[in-house]
């Protein structure tokens, strides 16, 4: 599913290849040599996310992002920067607001992706939003969208919801307030050990209704501290694998 439009702003033709090759599984990507070719680009085609270094010859990244704000259509594109931790701290945070992301330079590419990645999954949540058929009601696949992938969205966007996920003869309820795991039912079992226990499902379908809300608490983590734990969990079972079994190399 790559219904996320990304454009992809760097006068470093290296870095710009190596972040477009990061990001292309997980959403159409674009790209700007410069500021001044992201605005005309940007004009004749909008986008969903802008990435930019903050330092380029000419229309720079902070000249591009006022320029954006500028006008109605392009006000509202999400925006990341790319720049070194003095221009950060000094030139860029304490004078713009509504930036997602500020990502130090110089980076590892899979953290970039890591990060750009949570702001791609939620505007991919949001569209999803929009083009629902039932008002307030989001369906998919979690061969699109995996279940880490829509946790960490409902987190960012502080949404109040059901997750409803299916898989096989299993469903699994889960409940959050303001982006915050409430509560979980999956058959018997209830709170954590349902979440860990759905984050496993790579197949299946899920629902999100924006109508519900939580009406008791059995979850004490948060959202981010549940997928930590899911996560090593998980690891922890893979690890635990009988030797000869599947999933297990001999030296």
């Amino acid at each position: 599913m790559k219904d996320v439009k990304v454009l992809v702003v760097d006068d470093n033709k290296l870095v710009l290849d190596l972040i477009v090759k990061g990001l292309e599984p997980h959403c159409e990507v674009r790209t700007a040599g410069d500021g001044a070719d992201a605005l005309l680009k940007i004009v004749d085609e909008p986008t969903d996310l802008v990435l930019c270094d903050y330092r380029m010859p000419g229309l720079d990244g902070r000249q591009l992002f006022e320029k954006l704000r500028e006008r109605f259509a392009s006000r509202p594109i999400p925006f990341i920067f790319l720049a070194n931790r003095s221009d950060i701290e000094e030139k860029l945070r304490p004078m713009v607001d509504g930036v997602e992301e500020f990502i130090t330079k110089p980076f590892f590419v899979h953290e970039l992706v890591r990060r750009a990645k949570k702001v791609i999954d939620r505007l991919q949540l949001e569209k999803l939003q929009k083009a629902s058929v039932r008002p307030g009601v989001i369906q998919g696949r979690l061969e699109e969208m995996s279940m880490l992938d829509l946790m960490q969205s409902i987190e960012m966007g502080q949404k109040t919801c059901k997750l409803t996920v299916r898989n096989g003869g299993n469903t699994c309820l889960i409940y959050f307030a303001s982006g915050q795991c409430q509560d979980a039912k999956l058959g018997k079992v209830e709170g954590e050990p349902a979440v860990y226990e759905a984050v496993r499902w790579a197949v299946g379908e899920f629902e999100i209704d924006f109508n519900s809300a939580p009406t008791r608490t059995t979850i004490e983590r948060s959202t981010t501290g549940l997928l930590m734990e899911a996560l090593r969990l998980i690891d922890e079972s893979q690890q635990a694998v009988p030797e000869g079994q599947p999933g297990t190399t001999r030296n």
